[in-house]
């Protein structure tokens, strides 16, 4: 079965901000390079730690209390967020606010994806004392000048070359571009990515917000295929770029509120739209690529066998290191009460057994989108 390369497997770049030197390539390059794209990673589901997540250079422990300072730099998006140099000259990502939904769904989506073996970014669970932050950045001023930020969450970026142009990301869609007999992911894979996209509402998916990676071809691997060498990339990889409203319900607007991490939304919305057609349910939002996609048996059992293996203690893991403690039950209510790490397991076992327990007929789309 056709893996990612060893380089996705969860390797962390050494600064989380900016993506090493971007791949530009023609249109049709660009199309050869999504027809040999991976989009898993074979791994063994039972040793991943959810607690710890993603271990190696960059990493950090959950909780850990993260000086740094302050980096005026815009970042795209209306979520609360700043870039921030750590001691050593990395500059990352910090998403931060106790309302801000990103901060809990981006940490549990990507460890779920990462356990389940498709290629996510790194998010730490920290604490992050930042020097020189401005009023916007709200936290606890202390003593010595710095001001405590938590809950915070700082990113790390899975390591790989970006093809940015001539289009940043890529569509839905595009992952009918795919083509297994060119060493491409094999159906079952990308339907099954689909199908996660639409467990977890991954409402926005827009173009953007997925990513094009490859590693840059190298003669110690042998490399004699022409247009392989001509596009410079060796192991392509199509991967989920931003997975901050995720675990709530999607929405047009996407909006935060009701699409990150909400528990009364997440936990009533069916995985199926059609159970009988084996059409998810996923809502399109204004600017999204996917929306209600159709999937084949083979792909709803593939993932349906990797997520039966994910225990109850990982899951117990998942959802306390996204702090989800922290977030109320229904985001904009908080008189809801606070979730329970209890509540976000039952409803992903709930909403797991809508996957294992059902079965899709045949396929009679042509394509992985409704």
């Amino acid at each position: 079965m056709t893996t990612v390369r060893t380089i996705l497997t969860v390797i962390l770049t050494s600064a989380a901000v900016a993506v090493p030197a971007a791949t530009h390539l023609t249109r049709e390059e660009r199309e050869h390079v999504i027809a040999r794209a991976q989009v898993w990673n074979a791994g063994d589901i039972a040793s991943k730690n959810l607690l710890v997540g993603p271990e190696g250079p960059g990493a950090f422990e959950r909780g850990a209390l993260v000086p740094c300072d302050y980096v005026d730099k815009k970042l795209g998006g209306a979520t609360p967020k700043f870039v921030c140099r750590l001691a050593g000259g990395d500059e990352v990502k910090v998403k931060f606010g106790g309302t801000n939904g990103e901060v809990y769904a981006e940490v549990a989506a990507t460890r779920l994806l990462w356990a389940l073996g498709f290629p996510a970014d790194a998010m730490y669970p920290v604490r992050v004392v930042c020097r020189g932050c401005p009023p916007s950045v709200q936290g606890i001023d202390r003593p010595d000048g710095t001001r405590l930020i938590d809950p915070a969450a700082i990113e790390r970026k899975l390591d790989g070359k970006e093809v940015s142009a001539p289009v940043e990301g890529w569509a839905w869609k595009e992952l009918d571009l795919v083509r297994e007999d060119q060493g491409g992911a094999p159906r079952e894979q990308r339907e099954a990515l689909v199908l996660l996209a639409a467990f977890i509402q991954h409402s926005d998916n827009k173009t953007v917000q997925q990513r094009l990676l490859c590693e840059s071809a190298s003669k110690d691997e042998g490399q004699s295929d022409d247009k392989t060498a001509k596009d410079g990339c060796a192991s392509p990889v199509m991967m989920i770029n931003d997975l901050g409203v995720t675990f709530g319900r999607a929405n047009f607007t996407n909006n935060g509120n009701t699409g990150s991490m909400n528990l009364e939304a997440w936990s009533k919305v069916p995985v199926w739209r059609d159970p009988a057609q084996c059409v998810a349910n996923l809502s399109g939002s204004y600017s999204g690529t996917l929306k209600h996609p159709r999937v084949s048996e083979s792909g709803r059992r593939f993932l349906a066998d990797r997520l039966a293996q994910l225990t109850d203690n990982q899951l117990r893991d998942l959802f306390t290191a996204a702090r989800v403690e922290l977030r109320t039950r229904i985001p904009d209510k908080p008189r809801s009460g606070l979730a329970t790490v209890d509540e976000w397991v039952g409803a992903f076992q709930a909403k797991r057994a809508q996957i294992v327990d059902h079965m899709c007929g045949p396929l009679l789309s042509t394509n992985l989108r409704h």
